[in-house]
């Protein structure tokens, strides 16, 4: 049996741009996410990568969802066709990591840490996208569970490699 649902790929980052680069690496990066017809998953916020990559994502006919660390609806992008209000601050975080199928992370701050904490954890593939985290999850680099790329494409390329993998493991289902 050939599983039919659709692939979510969760898109951390900022709430912040330090670097005008990143926000249209992050709206480019969402565009690609919805072009390939999966649904792009994150933080739900007007604000930094999470309304950059939801507009990329929104403008080329893409599915979004925003996890959203409070009650109030006004908090979300106009860009999110899924607002998520989880009233539980920071620890949405949690939930943008198993929702997901891959996580890609862009620049950030404590809470993008967080969540790529959170994913290497449980075992998830974090792809870092211009996010240099550093020695702190060396041991996962070295294992290939985090992988650094340059590019959007270069991150598109390698999540069809994982789901390909996670597929195949699977026997028809992603896994």
């Amino acid at each position: 049996m050939i599983d039919i649902r659709k692939i979510i790929i969760g898109v951390m980052g900022g709430g912040e741009i330090v670097n005008p680069g990143d926000y249209e690496t992050a709206y480019h990066l969402g565009a690609l996410i919805a072009k390939e017809g999966w649904i792009l998953l994150n933080g739900g916020r007007a604000s930094g990568i999470m309304e950059a990559s939801a507009r990329g994502a929104k403008e080329n006919g893409g599915l979004t969802i925003g996890i959203l660390p409070v009650t109030d609806p006004d908090w979300a992008s106009e860009y999110i066709d899924i607002p998520i209000l989880t009233g539980i601050g920071l620890a949405r975080n949690y939930i943008n990591v198993l929702t997901s199928e891959v996580i890609v992370t862009l620049p950030g701050r404590t809470g993008t840490i967080s969540e790529v904490a959170l994913a290497l954890n449980i075992g998830k593939k974090v792809i870092s996208l211009n996010f240099d985290l550093g020695s702190l999850f060396e041991k996962y680099r070295e294992e290939k569970q985090l992988i650094y790329t340059k590019s959007p494409e270069e991150v598109i390329d390698l999540i069809k490699k994982l789901l390909r993998s996670s597929y195949n493991k699977g026997v028809g289902k992603y896994v």
